[in-house]
Parts: structure tokens; sequence; C-alpha cells
């Protein structure tokens, strides 16, 4: 199993969302996160422009089978890219294992 940990753009999360459901990834966790990168940002508070290097985000998070790791992370790649500093980043890590609490199955059965 393994754990995909994205952060892209808030624009990007309906195509992103309906990209993971297209190939069945049914289940993710997501938040609004604030980070800094190399974009900049620019915002007008009244009338005045001022620019930030705190850039809102939103970071997701899905456990997926290995056979479905790359199916999802070509998904994500493809609905959230815009070609602009700042789509941002996609990490993968290995889950020992999972399990359901209402049922108590554990590992593929956990996920699934």
């Amino acid at each position: 199993m393994k754990k995909i940990e994205a952060i892209i753009r808030k624009s990007k999360f309906d195509d992103v969302k309906v990209a993971l459901h297209n190939i069945e990834v049914n289940f993710f966790s997501y938040w609004d996160v604030t980070g800094v990168g190399n974009e900049k940002q620019g915002h007008v508070y009244r009338g005045i422009s001022y620019s930030t290097s705190d850039i809102q985000r939103r970071y997701l998070s899905i456990v997926v089978s290995d056979s479905f790791l790359e199916k999802t992370v070509n998904a994500i790649l493809s609905s959230a890219y815009s070609g602009n500093v700042g789509d941002g980043k996609i990490f993968v890590s290995d889950i020992e294992e999972a399990y359901r609490i209402r049922t108590k199955e554990s590992g593929q059965a956990g996920i699934n």
C-alpha cells in the first residue's frame, strides 16, 4: 500500500477530485493549508496592491494499493497541471498496514 500526499492549487481541487473519482479513487482526505514557496501571489486590500509569500493550497492524503499508485499519481499530475510556478508537489510513501475499524479488516481489505 502507498500513501500519496499532494499539495495542489485550490482552484484545481474540483478537477483533481473528478479525475480521482473517474479512476475509482472514491475516498481521500483533504485540508486547506498555507505554505511558503517560489510563487508570489498579489493581493489587493482597500485598493492597495501588495504581495506575499504565504500561499493558500489544498493538501490531499490518499492511501491506495500498489497497483493503483501510477494511475492515481497520473490523474493528479494531469488534472492539477497549469504549467505555472506553484502547481504543487506529490509525495509517495509506504504504508505498512491499514485497518477498517468497523469490520476489523486489515491490509488491502482495510482500505477498499
